[in-house]
């Protein structure tokens, strides 16, 4: 089980990377503006286990949010899929490195960027692991 914490750009790399290829539904995707936090549940590819091929549920969370804003079709629901391809950090300005804006960016140009005041990030693997008929594939 996936425990992972982040504080800079370069640990949001690192939880990029085993983010990558995770599948959600819109609806599992919340932020809460009084407690400035932004909370998705997935099930993400275990990178970290090849060579099994397995998914596990992940929840991942976004501290000191102070906006969430949605770049997708005006046409979604709740049901929507989402396949999250990367998890990227873009600091505010040369004199504020910490302040910025986090983009969660998915498959088919689809995007949710929320603004930080800190880069705090928790993934945390909800429970044990079930096969994948596959290894997700990015092509050449």
């Amino acid at each position: 089980m996936l425990h992972l914490t982040a504080f800079d750009a370069d640990d949001l790399a690192a939880v990029s990377a085993q983010m990558q290829d995770a599948v959600l539904k819109l609806g599992e995707v919340s932020w809460n503006p009084a407690r400035k936090t932004f909370a998705l549940v997935a099930n993400r590819f275990a990178w970290d286990a090849l060579p099994e091929r397995q998914r596990r549920r992940v929840g991942l969370r976004f501290n000191y949010v102070t906006a969430a804003r949605r770049h997708l079709p005006a046409n979604t629901d709740a049901n929507m899929v989402l396949a999250l391809l990367a998890i990227t950090f873009e600091p505010k300005g040369a004199k504020d490195k910490l302040a910025g804006t986090v983009t969660l960016s998915f498959s088919g140009g689809h995007a949710i960027k929320l603004d930080v005041e800190v880069v705090d990030v928790q993934l945390d693997d909800l429970g044990s692991a079930w096969s994948a008929s596959s290894v997700p594939s990015h092509g050449a």
